[in-house]
């Protein structure tokens, strides 16, 4: 049977291999694996404050792939960590033949590597995924990649991390969570990636379906709304129950400006929708 230890095993490697495990998991379970970045984090700080200096990469917003060992843990914002592959073992050797960014056709090309355009070109089939799946919502390169390559890997372990990172940092569904700010700036990140692909995140979806009925209408109003606008196209009666009748409770008991928050955020659905329902028309036209 479903013992509690074999389930947090398997939760584990869901969340690094999402296609290999098609059970559903409950969603609450006793934490079993303690988060073992501890001594990473110390380094990887001791290191920055010995250098003193502002790299490229510390400019990166860096999202986790650790399951949070508590629900009352606080982001560490002060903290980045650079995307890396999964196989860094030959990038010392790498670095100089690097330099012309042409790697030989049975190598992977590594992340950390790709720095313009023209790279992600010359090594689209060759290019190694980083470990980090939050890393790709702000690396604009790795955003095209997803849209050019339809790796089903890829959004399966996007959406399972988004699921988890979404559920775990909810500032109003999770009553000891203070953490409003860095929670916006997770939203606003996410949004900024849809807009970038032109289309909504599944994780996301499911995430305001799940929690707009507890919605207050006043926490990371904005960012939410703004979520609501990229909600793929579906059936009048399965959107319904979801998102319109949260929201009208909302609408007609709240100010006018999130009234008309609400409307700007359903017109800008319309168009997203309308935008989608195109392209849709124009490649069955043309195949």
């Amino acid at each position: 049977g479903m013992q509690s230890h074999l389930q947090a095993l398997l939760s584990l490697y869901k969340l690094f291999c999402p296609e290999q495990v098609t059970i559903t998991l409950p969603g609450k379970m006793k934490t079993y694996f303690k988060n073992s970045e501890g001594p990473w984090k110390a380094a990887i700080t001791a290191v920055r404050q010995r250098n003193q200096g502002a790299s490229p990469l510390s400019q990166a917003v860096f999202l986790g792939t650790s399951q949070p060992q508590s629900r009352k843990r606080k982001w560490n914002a002060q903290l980045v960590i650079p995307a890396s592959s999964a196989n860094t073992n030959h990038l010392e050797e790498d670095r100089e033949k690097n330099r012309l960014y042409l790697y030989s056709p049975n190598e992977s090309f590594p992340v950390e590597q790709l720095q313009t355009f023209p790279q992600l070109l010359q090594n689209i089939h060759r290019l190694e995924f980083p470990s980090q799946m939050g890393s790709v919502l702000t690396n604009p390169l790795l955003l095209h990649y997803m849209n050019c390559v339809k790796d089903e890997s890829i959004y399966l372990r996007l959406y399972y991390w988004m699921g988890q990172r979404l559920q775990e940092e909810c500032t109003w569904c999770v009553v000891d969570n203070p953490c409003e700010e860095e929670f916006k700036s997770f939203l606003e990140t996410a949004y900024k990636a849809e807009c970038f692909l032109q289309e909504g995140f599944s994780a996301c979806e499911e995430f305001l379906y799940k929690t707009l009925p507890l919605w207050d209408g006043i926490c990371c109003r904005s960012e939410v709304l703004r979520l609501v606008s990229w909600i793929p196209l579906s059936s009048f009666p399965d959107i319904k129950p979801h998102l319109f009748d949260p929201l009208a409770q909302l609408f007609f008991t709240s100010s006018i400006y999130f009234k008309c928050s609400v409307l700007e955020a359903l017109k800008e659905l319309l168009q997203n929708w309308l935008n989608c329902n195109v392209i849709q028309m124009d490649l069955e036209i043309s195949s």
